[in-house]
C-alpha cells in the first residue's frame, strides 16, 4: 500500500538529532524502516557525516531520493556547532517543528517523528507550551486534555495523567475527568493505531500501597476508583488502583497492555529503566501519527559519534507501522 513518506523534524541542531536521524537512514534496510525525510538545517546533517544527503523541495520527492541519500527539506542555516546551546539553534528547531507539523497535517507527510529539543531554550524564543506534545496538539486543533502522551518500549507502555508539573502540585491536579480523559484517549489510540481490540489498562495508585484503604491518602478512594468505575461503565477493560511499586515487574507487565500512571516519574522511571535505548514517545488522540525518541538532546555527546540511534529507529518504525495500519483500516 502506497503512503506518503514520514516527516522527521531535526530538533535542536546542536544536539544529537542529526546524528541519530542520519544513522537511522543508514540502517533503513537492515531495520526495515519506511521512507522518510528530515526537516531542519542541512548543515547539521553534513556535520553528522553519516551517509549522503539530498536536498528536496517537496515531500513527494523523498521516495525517489530515499534509496541513495537522506532526503532533507532545509530550514534556515543555524551555523551552531555540536554541543553549543544557543538561541539560534532553538529558533531553528522551532521552525523545523512548525514546518514538519504542517506537512503532516496537510497529508503531504503520512506522519510525524520529532527530534529532541531543549525546552528551556525554546521558551527563550517564544515557545509557550510545556513540550512538543502540547504544541502539536494545538496545531492539530485538539485540546491537551483529550490527548495522551504514551511512552512505549518492547515490553511496556505507560501514560502519565499529569506530566510536566511540580510533584507538589500532582495531587491537586488529579481529577476524575482528567483520569477518564487520559484513559479514554489511550485506549482509543491503542485500538486505532495498534489494532488492539480490547486494551487492558492497569491504573496506578498515587500513594504508597495505593493508599492502604485511605490510611495513606484518600486520592484513590475519592478520585482514582470513581474514574476506573466510569471507564469500566464505558466497556473498557480497566483494573486498579494498583500499588505502583508492584506494577512493573515482568509477570505483572504481561497482564496489561498499558499502565495509566498518575504523574511523570511514576511512568517514566520504569519505562526508561527498561527501554532507555529503544523507548519512544507517542501522542495518542491526534488526527495524525506522531512519535519521537524518548531521550533528550544529549548536548554533552553531540558531535562525538557516540549517540545510539535505537530510539529514533524505533520511533520511525512505529510511526510507519501505525500509518500503514490506519491506511489499511
Amino acid at each position: 500500500m502506497e503512503v506518503a513518506p514520514l516527516a522527521v523534524s531535526l530538533g535542536d541542531p546542536a544536539g544529537i538529532g542529526a546524528e541519530v536521524i542520519a544513522k537511522s537512514w543508514a540502517r533503513r534496510a537492515s531495520d526495515g524502516l519506511p521512507s522518510f525525510f528530515a526537516v531542519g538545517d542541512v548543515g547539521a546533517f553534513e556535520r553528522a557525516r553519516h551517509g549522503p544527503i539530498e536536498l528536496i523541495a517537496e515531500p513527494n520527492q523523498a521516495d525517489a531520493a530515499f534509496d541513495r541519500a537522506l532526503p532533507v527539506i532545509h530550514v534556515a542555516d543555524s551555523t551552531v556547532p555540536p554541543g553549543s546551546v544557543d538561541l539560534v539553534g532553538a529558533r531553528n528547531a522551532f521552525d523545523a517543528l512548525e514546518l514538519a507539523v504542517g506537512l503532516a497535517r496537510s497529508g503531504a507527510a503520512s506522519g510525524l517523528v520529532t527530534g529532541p529539543v531543549s525546552k528551556a531554550r525554546l521558551y527563550s524564543v517564544g515557545f509557550v507550551h510545556p513540550g512538543q506534545t502540547e504544541f502539536i496538539a494545538e496545531r492539530c486543533g485538539v485540546s491537551p486534555e483529550l490527548i495522551a502522551m504514551m511512552l512505549a518500549g518492547p515490553t511496556l507502555r505507560v501514560v502519565p495523567v499529569t506530566t510536566h508539573i511540580p510533584i507538589s502540585e500532582v495531587a491537586g491536579a488529579l481529577t476524575i475527568d482528567a483520569i477518564v480523559n487520559k484513559g479514554r484517549a489511550a485506549i482509543r489510540g491503542l485500538q486505532r493505531q495498534f489494532g488492539i481490540e480490547q486494551p487492558r489498562v492497569a491504573v496506578a495508585g498515587l500513594n504508597p500501597h495505593a493508599g492502604e484503604q485511605g490510611q495513606l491518602g484518600r486520592e484513590e478512594i475519592d478520585i482514582i476508583v470513581p474514574a476506573i468505575e466510569r471507564l469500566r461503565d464505558e466497556g473498557y477493560a480497566v483494573s486498579g488502583p494498583h500499588a505502583a511499586d508492584m506494577m512493573f515487574h515482568e509477570i505483572r507487565r504481561s497482564r496489561y497492555d498499558l499502565a495509566l500512571c498518575m504523574y511523570h516519574d511514576q511512568a517514566l522511571i520504569p519505562l526508561k529503566t527498561l527501554h532507555f535505548n529503544d523507548g519512544i514517545n507517542m501522542t495518542l488522540g491526534l488526527p495524525i501519527v506522531r512519535t519521537s525518541p524518548d531521550h533528550g538532546t544529549a548536548f554533552d555527546i553531540a558531535g562525538q559519534d557516540r549517540a545510539d540511534p535505537g530510539a529514533m529507529i524505533a520511533a520511525i518504525r512505529t510511526a510507519g507501522e501505525c500509518v500503514r495500519r490506519l491506511a489499511a483500516a
